[in-house]
């Protein structure tokens, strides 16, 4: 019996070892995506200036971009950093705290302000890793979040929006 209790052991963990040896990690399921021509047509139909990145940083791919026409018109643009970390760009004509509760946290608390390519942004943090820089222009507040992301990643993608 304790024979073919090693031989059923020896035959698991040959397989084990052939199955780590044989494994590919499945592709992404993540797509890049172009957002230049939707932020074009953005700009042509919002009633607010829509920005966005004329390039990203080396490494970072757009994967989500959407317009959202009508009484509440909303600019998303959302990418994926070199090291796969979320940032997130959300344009809409909405109040600062509807906007933060949104797309950061009914609990997030204010930050003192920071001044990015000239322009005084207000900082917003949650517990569980988000930073966010806030700002209002004419009637649309422009919010730009990422997870885990460096703070100074946020702030150059904040300064390239154009």
């Amino acid at each position: 019996m304790i024979g073919a209790m090693l031989i059923l052991l020896v035959v698991v963990a040959a397989y084990v070892a052939f199955r780590s040896v044989v494994r590919q990690s499945p592709p992404s399921p993540v797509q890049t995506v172009s957002y230049s021509a939707e932020a074009s047509y953005a700009r042509s139909q919002a009633r607010f200036p829509v920005l966005a990145p004329p390039a990203l940083p080396s490494g970072w791919r757009a994967t989500t971009v959407s317009f959202d026409r009508g009484p509440r018109e909303h600019w998303h643009l959302g990418v994926l950093t070199d090291q796969d970390r979320y940032v997130g760009l959300e344009q809409a004509e909405r109040p600062v705290p509807a906007m933060v509760r949104t797309y950061i946290d009914a609990k997030a608390h204010q930050g003192a302000a920071v001044t990015v390519a000239g322009a005084s942004w207000q900082t917003w943090t949650d517990g569980s890793g988000d930073l966010a820089l806030v700002r209002t222009s004419g009637t649309a507040t422009t919010l730009v979040v990422g997870h885990d992301v460096p703070r100074a990643q946020i702030e150059a993608f904040a300064a390239s929006l154009r």
